[in-house]
Parts: C-alpha cells; structure tokens; sequence
C-alpha cells in the first residue's frame, strides 16, 4: 500500500516540477527584468497560492477545471479527479517558491554581462542560457527544489480537485490522511516518516547548493526586491561571479 501512494507522488511530482521551472523560471526571468504599470500586482497573483488557504485554491481551480470552466468550454476537457488535476494543483502551490527565489538570483545578475554578450552577436535566448541561469544557477536550483517538495506535500487543492482516488490520484500525503482515517497507525507511521526524510533531504539538498553562503535561499526570499527605476530593475553580479 505504501508503493502506490509513493510511485504517484513520485511522478505528480516530476510532472508538477517540470512545469514549476518552465513557468516559474519564464516569470522570474521577465519580472527581474522588467518594469512596468501593474507589475506588483502581478506578483501578487503569483504569490497568493502561498497566503490563501488551500480550499481556496482548491475551489479557484475546481472553477477552472469543472465541467464548466473554461477547459471543458473550450477543450471539452474535464480534468477533475484525473492524475493531471493532481499535477496542476502541485504546480499553483509549488510555483511562488521557484518563482521568488529564482526572480531575486536573476535581479542580482549584472546586466552588464548580459549587454555585453549581446554586442558580441549572441541571441537573447543565448544570452539566457550562457550568461544569465549559469549567474543565478544557485538560487535557480535552490528555488526548484523548494518549489518541487511543495509540490510533493501538498494536500487540501489536491484532495479538492483530484479526489482521494487509491491507484490513481492518492499521494503520499493522501494516503496519510485516509490512513489516519482509516485507523491504520503503523501505516501512518510509516507514510510520516517517509515524508519527514524526504523533507529533511530536500533541505540538505538546498544547503548543498549554498554551502555556508550569506546567499542562502532563506536570504534570498527575504532579501527587498529591486527597485524599478527609469525602466529597469537595479541588478547585481551574484555571488560575485
């Protein structure tokens, strides 16, 4: 019982994380090096999974994905209770994570570095890929590894969208909640423990990636945004490299 909560964890986790850098690392990238009218508002947007309660999310999602939102409407697509609602859900909670720490690793990258690969001929997705994520690889990694264990934990948007469905959308921490349920404490015992390691290796994972730096990921959701001036965000080598 303990594999198949953990195999579809394991791959609603994948999925979820894949998509978390792809969107994730899209949004930091632009909003790190941009500035216009309404941008803190769409942080905020970003941000909300991590302040509104997960039946919030929950039901935002259950409107997107019913059979008469948007996705049914237009795709003839229901997702609830389905394997990709549970990787939608993991995605919205796991992404402000990524998001943040990647948008302020990105933001301390000297731009100069970046024109000067551009006077040199290089594209912008080259100067992307050569110049910019090598600079912020740090709090690039870091924030999607934090966002992907999110994603691995996460629980009541899951439960709402994706059901309790053992076999086919039951995740770890799912099975946890139907085993404490069910009267079943060996088994919960032995689902909480897994997830603790797999939390505790996650973290050590995140200070392998900032061994003893000031540029932690903790210093870097902390860390005040940028200001925008004159069209740009102020924006620093990071790590001096």
């Amino acid at each position: 019982m303990i594999w198949q909560p953990l195999i579809i964890s394991l791959k609603v986790t994948a999925a979820a994380t894949g998509l978390i850098f792809i969107i994730g690392g899209g949004l930091a990238v632009w909003l790190a090096r941009s500035c216009f009218r309404g941008q803190s508002v769409v942080e905020a947007v970003i941000h909300l999974p991590l302040v509104l309660p997960p039946s919030v999310v929950g039901y935002y999602l259950l409107v997107v994905l019913g059979q008469s939102g948007p996705l049914a409407t237009w795709l003839g697509w229901n997702a609830l209770f389905t394997w990709p609602a549970a990787v939608i859900a993991a995605t919205i909670v796991g992404l402000p994570l990524m998001f943040q720490a990647s948008r302020a690793a990105i933001a301390n990258v000297d731009p100069t570095f970046e024109q000067a690969a551009r006077t040199l001929g290089s594209s912008e997705l080259a100067v992307l890929w050569r110049i910019t994520l090598p600079l912020a690889r740090r709090g690039v990694i870091a924030g999607l590894i934090l966002g992907g264990t999110r994603a691995l934990g996460e629980f009541g948007a899951t439960l709402m969208v994706a059901g309790n469905l053992p076999g086919r959308t039951q995740t770890l921490s799912l099975a946890i909640y139907d085993s404490v349920l069910s009267r079943q404490p060996e088994l919960t015992q032995y689902l909480v423990l897994l997830m603790t390691l797999m939390g505790f290796f996650s973290l050590w994972l995140v200070r392998r990636v900032e061994p003893g730096r000031a540029s932690s990921t903790v210093a870097l959701l902390r860390r005040s945004e940028p200001a925008c001036e004159d069209g740009q965000t102020g924006n620093r080598s990071e790590g001096g490299e």
